[in-house]
C-alpha cells in the first residue's frame, strides 16, 4: 500500500504543488486502500458511490446496461486516473454506472465524508477538489463531443493517440462499445489504416 500512497501523493502535488507536508499528511491520514481482483466491482449500478477511487495500479472500465440488457462502455481508467461517477458521489444518489476491474487493481479511496473534512482543513484541498472535478468534466465533455463531431474512424484514432498502451489491454468488444461501432466496422477501419 505504500506504493499506492506515494502515487496518490504525487498526484496531489501535481494538482496542488503548494500543499505543505503537514497538509499532505492530513490528507493521507483519511485515505483507505482497496485491492480488487480482475472482474471485481468498485461500484455497481444502483449503489451510491461512497468514495472516489484513485487508481494506483491496474485498469477498470465504467459501463451501463440498457433496458435490453446490453452493456455500453463509457470509459477506461488506468494508473493515475480517478474512477468515479462524480454525480453519484456528490449528490449521494445511486449511480447508473458500474465500474469493474479489467485487471487486478489497487485503489486509494477517499470517502465523501473524509473529503468534506479535508476541505475544511485547508483551501489548498478545496483547490485540489476543484481541479479534479474540472478534469473529470473535461473528459466527459470530450467524450460527448467525439460522438457529435467525429467519425467512427476519428474516434478510433483519437483513442489510439490518447491511450496508446490500452489497445492490447481491453477486449475488442469493450473497445467497440466505447467507440460506438460494430466489430466489423472496427475491422474495416483498422484494415484501411494499415494500407495507408
Amino acid at each position: 500500500m505504500e506504493s499506492a500512497k506515494q502515487q496518490y501523493l504525487a498526484s496531489l502535488k501535481h494538482f496542488c504543488p503548494a500543499l505543505t507536508d503537514h497538509e499532505l499528511a492530513l490528507f493521507v491520514s483519511k485515505l483507505s486502500f482497496q485491492m480488487l481482483q480482475k472482474k471485481e466491482f468498485f461500484i455497481e449500478a444502483g449503489n451510491v458511490q461512497k468514495a472516489i477511487g484513485f487508481i494506483a495500479e491496474g485498469l477498470v472500465r465504467s459501463y451501463y446496461v440498457d433496458p435490453a440488457g446490453d452493456e455500453t462502455t463509457v470509459g477506461f481508467y488506468q494508473v493515475g486516473d480517478y474512477a468515479t461517477h462524480y454525480h453519484s458521489f456528490l449528490t449521494r444518489n445511486p449511480s447508473n454506472y458500474t465500474i469493474q476491474c479489467l485487471e487486478p487493481t489497487v485503489m486509494a479511496c477517499l470517502s465523501y465524508e473524509n473529503l468534506q473534512w479535508v476541505y475544511g482543513q485547508s483551501t489548498g484541498f478545496e483547490r485540489y477538489g476543484r481541479l479534479v472535478a474540472e478534469e473529470i468534466l473535461k473528459r466527459q465533455q470530450a467524450r460527448i463531443e467525439s460522438f457529435i463531431f467525429q467519425t467512427a474512424e476519428a474516434r478510433y484514432l483519437t483513442f489510439i493517440e490518447k491511450h496508446p498502451g490500452l489497445f492490447n489491454r481491453v477486449s475488442l468488444s469493450h473497445l467497440c462499445s466505447y467507440l460506438g461501432i460494430e466489430r466489423q466496422t472496427l475491422t474495416r477501419i483498422r484494415q484501411k489504416l494499415a494500407h495507408q
